[in-house]
């Protein structure tokens, strides 16, 4: 029987509808100033009407059984055809409808406002009805949920049907939840009353570009999901999730510490993969819309059981129409969008690749300046072949479609530890070609060099005419160098990067692109053409740093 309905009979293989026939969201909380954990009211976007339900007989264990539907990280709205499983958001709401009968409830794992080439326009918004119409009742925030700002997101989530989760990072500048999430909340399902919680990861904190990491305060997710998993058993929850945005290594972690979590449902890592630890699973369901776990919990009495299913979105899959409908509005709005203006520009940048990939370049200092700012390195090394443009963007509006014509590629940004002779080896590599218009070709900022076209490749810098921050290269001396991830796996002959310690995930950084309009939206904010209500926003350009 399903959990709406009390019953000691044996359990059937169909739940019966709970009364009302939705879930039902019974509390939420967050971190007061200074007063510990406190009951709060949910917005009016998510609360839904309180069922009371009889208790069921106590002459045999009551059976129900509650179906969970997850999923995580989604990016593109669209299929990707000739592969399978195509996903696409047109047959995963296809997929997902053949369990709306069990009454399901659906979680989501995190990061679906960015990186795409639709969410560079649309700033992620085509995946407010797209998660909507996916029932989603419970998600967590993601890393990259926060590419285009705190305020962004905000916006965003308050027109989402459901809670965000963050239950371990705190805004200081308002001592609760970052974005305004939960700390936890209860969810009645029937009979039961299911308990989350959203945990995250130090790690991917140095990755926001929009928030100064000082401006945050990080609770272990271990000590932060045992105590909330604690309150939320006291409190009366018969089952307590974590949904998390983690690495593998962490949510093993959390599994083998927190006995007060019954299920963990993961995202980050994009495989789909489900592992059984210390006796609870952690469901990690693909990403892309390719995928999604269906989680069967068995409850007995007091006690449960917990069975998986990998559902692929395959091309056997109808597409749902009004998903369709979704998915084809915001591919339309791609093309109008484009004319929107960033910025203005004072210069014309020249992004010929006769100039960016033989020469320094406006365009190019630009880029990295930006760069630089977004992730406080102490210096950026891009390659020009990032830019594709081939063409001079002239003074006065800069616009979207200028940025999407010059970095078409979603390229993630990594921040590398590197001495100085790692750096010089890279010098070298970057204008080893010239005069060749090859990609290599070092666009730099933060840092200052010269070299002799006509001397041997590997031997044309001159280590005299290095100098970062104004200060001549110390050899041995480790900086903080941007890059691409591409560049920093050891590509366009960049091998030395390979050996350079990341202290961010070069899978996880912020995206360049985003980073450029960011920049625009930055330099709004602090010109008092655009409000900040967070008080958060990506640094701007050094002028006096960059001048040296």
């Amino acid at each position: 029987m399903g959990c709406g309905s009390s019953s000691n009979q044996p359990l059937a293989t169909e739940p019966r509808p709970v009364p009302n026939g939705e879930p039902v969201l019974l509390n939420v909380h967050h971190r007061g100033a200074g007063d510990g954990a406190s009951e709060v009211p949910s917005v009016p976007a998510i609360v839904e009407p309180v069922v009371t339900v009889t208790s069921p007989s106590p002459q045999l264990p009551s059976r129900c059984r509650l179906t969970v539907l997850h999923f995580n990280d989604v990016y593109n709205i669209e299929e990707r055809p000739n592969t399978e499983p195509v996903g696409g958001a047109a047959r995963f709401a296809s997929a997902m409808g053949k369990y709306w009968d069990k009454n399901p409830l659906v979680f989501f794992s995190g990061d679906c406002l960015n990186p795409s080439m639709m969410s560079s326009i649309t700033k992620g918004k085509q995946m407010v009805p797209v998660l909507n119409s996916l029932k989603v009742k419970a998600a967590v925030y993601g890393n990259h949920d926060f590419d285009f700002g705190v305020d962004e997101l905000e916006d965003v989530t308050m027109e989402t049907k459901f809670p965000w989760l963050m239950s371990n990072v705190i805004d200081t500048l308002t001592d609760k939840p970052l974005a305004d999430g939960l700390e936890k909340t209860v969810i009645v399902w029937g009979t039961k009353k299911i308990g989350l919680i959203g945990l995250v990861e130090e790690e991917w904190l140095v990755t926001l570009a929009t928030v100064d990491k000082d401006d945050l305060k990080y609770l272990d997710y271990v000590e932060e999901g045992r105590r909330l998993a604690k309150e939320l058993k006291e409190e009366g929850a018969d089952l307590v999730i974590a949904l998390t945005h983690m690495r593998w290594p962490n949510d093993v972690r959390l599994a083998e510490e927190v006995e007060e979590v019954d299920l963990i449902l993961g995202g980050h890592d994009h495989d789909y993969d489900v592992r059984k630890v210390n006796g609870k699973y952690i469901v990690k369901s693909g990403t892309e819309f390719r995928q999604f776990t269906k989680v069967e919990i068995d409850f007995i009495g007091p006690k449960f059981e917990i069975s998986t299913m990998q559902v692929d979105v395959t091309s056997a899959y109808r597409e749902d129409g009004e998903m369709k409908k979704i998915v084809e509005e915001f591919t339309g709005l791609m093309s109008d969008k484009t004319a929107t203006t960033l910025g203005r520009m004072e210069s014309e940048l020249d992004g010929r690749f006769a100039t960016v990939r033989t020469q320094e370049s406006a365009l190019g200092n630009f880029l990295t300046d930006v760069m630089v700012a977004a992730t406080q390195a102490d210096l950026a090394i891009l390659n020009s072949g990032t830019m594709r443009s081939d063409s001079v963007h002239g003074a006065g509006d800069f616009t979207i479609k200028d940025l999407l014509t010059i970095l078409p590629l979603i390229d993630p940004l990594v921040v590398l530890e590197a001495t100085g002779t790692q750096i010089m080896q890279a010098l070298e590599n970057g204008v080893s070609q010239y005069p060749k218009t090859e990609g290599r070709f070092p666009q730099v900022s933060g840092i200052v060099f010269g070299f002799d076209p006509e001397g041997p490749a590997g031997s044309r810098v001159d280590p005299n005419s290095v100098k970062i921050d104004g200060e001549y290269l110390v050899p041995d001396k480790v900086y903080k160098v941007c890059t691409k991830a591409y560049i920093a796996r050891g590509k366009d002959g960049y091998d030395v990067f390979k050996d350079c310690k990341p202290l961010t995930d070069p899978d996880e950084g912020p995206i360049l692109s985003t980073v450029i309009q960011n920049h625009f939206t930055a330099v709004d904010i602090v010109k008092g053409l655009k409000p900040c209500r967070s008080g958060h926003h990506q640094s701007l350009i050094n002028v006096a740093s960059v001048a040296k």
